[in-house]
């Protein structure tokens, strides 16, 4: 089982109109709701990849009771801890014509120490009962901070393997707990580790950290630029597809799905990271958030070019010989 935490869900309001003008009036604007955050994202992705995946989550209030029913209705399962705060939302303005998208965020749900130590409780059981484990998304309050942290260390405990997506004060507890596996965005780590990631040279010293830390693999993405990962003390430049964009909302989470997808699957790493950035690609090409098809990513993962950076892993050739 692939169990996914995600402790700041969001349940998203989106607005289609040919193009955006500051002050104009818009009528009969075509509506849709669906349920976001970065762990629901991934985890629609999963299904669509054909792999089902548990979701546990705060919700609470009419938001809340909403993105339930929206998560039920796509089929994805869903545990959640009732929180007294009404789970958050945002309006996506949709631009059809410009190819444009803009997100307007409500303030995140207060969550409280006592919701916080009802979810921990929840996490023992499920974690031994799950053979991949995702902490994924923001947290929403500081109460919440040490979640994911705990989390991992209880993934440790039970031998599964861990993957970290986030984001926030909260990245480097959850580094320093070493998870198995990390996936983050080159801007969100730069603002929440405080540092500066502005070229190749930097970005290969913070891989080097993650691995002395315990990290196996590790993932720095940047939107449609090419991109750095590291395999334990191997390191490789990866170039993505060539795409137009449209709404990159969910790349990284379609990415994420790729790596859960080749760990499940026990494929080979560079399997994994080129299925993981044609997600990524084939995602932004769409208004629709993680819900690229197997078949369409697997025929463009073969413009995906890895490339190795210092040493470089030694091949053996175990073909039986014939004599």
């Amino acid at each position: 089982m692939i169990l996914i935490i995600t402790t700041n869900p969001l349940l998203e309001n989106r607005l289609y109109i040919p193009k955006f003008l500051p002050g104009s009036d818009y009528r009969d604007v075509p509506k849709k709701q669906t349920a976001g955050g970065k762990g629901f994202n991934v985890s629609r992705q999963l299904l669509k990849l054909g792999i089902r995946s548990l979701n546990l989550t705060f919700i609470g209030h009419h938001n809340g009771k909403r993105f339930r029913e929206l998560v039920e209705a796509e089929g994805l399962a869903i545990t959640s801890v009732k929180t007294a705060s009404d789970t958050r939302s945002a309006a996506v303005i949709v631009e059809e014509e410009t190819r444009r998208v803009t997100t307007l965020f409500n303030v995140n749900g207060l969550v409280t120490e006592k919701e916080v130590e009802e979810f921990k409780q929840k996490l023992p059981k499920m974690i031994q009962n799950c053979e991949i484990v995702l902490f994924s998304g923001s947290s929403p309050s500081p109460a919440a901070n040490g979640i994911f942290p705990y989390g991992i260390e209880l993934a440790h405990q039970y031998d599964k393997i861990s993957i970290v997506d986030t984001y926030g004060e909260h990245l480097q507890a959850c580094i320093d707990a070493a998870p198995t596996i990390m996936h983050n965005n080159v801007a969100e780590t730069a603002k929440s580790l405080q540092m500066e990631l502005p070229d190749e040279e930097s970005i290969l010293a913070h891989l080097h950290v993650l691995y002395t830390k315990g990290i196996k693999q590790a993932f720095l993405t940047d939107g449609g630029n090419a991109f750095y990962a590291s395999n334990f003390d191997f390191t490789f430049k990866v170039t993505n597809p060539v795409i137009r964009p449209f709404d990159e909302t969910g790349s990284g989470d379609a990415f994420t799905a790729g790596i859960i997808y080749g760990h499940y699957n026990d494929d080979i790493f560079d399997n994994t990271v080129k299925l993981s950035a044609a997600l990524g690609a084939l995602n932004a090409q769409s208004d629709l958030v993680c819900g690229v098809a197997l078949e369409e990513a697997l025929s463009v993962a073969g413009q995906v070019t890895i490339t190795p950076i210092g040493k470089q892993m030694k091949l053996i050739d175990v073909t039986p010989t014939i004599h």
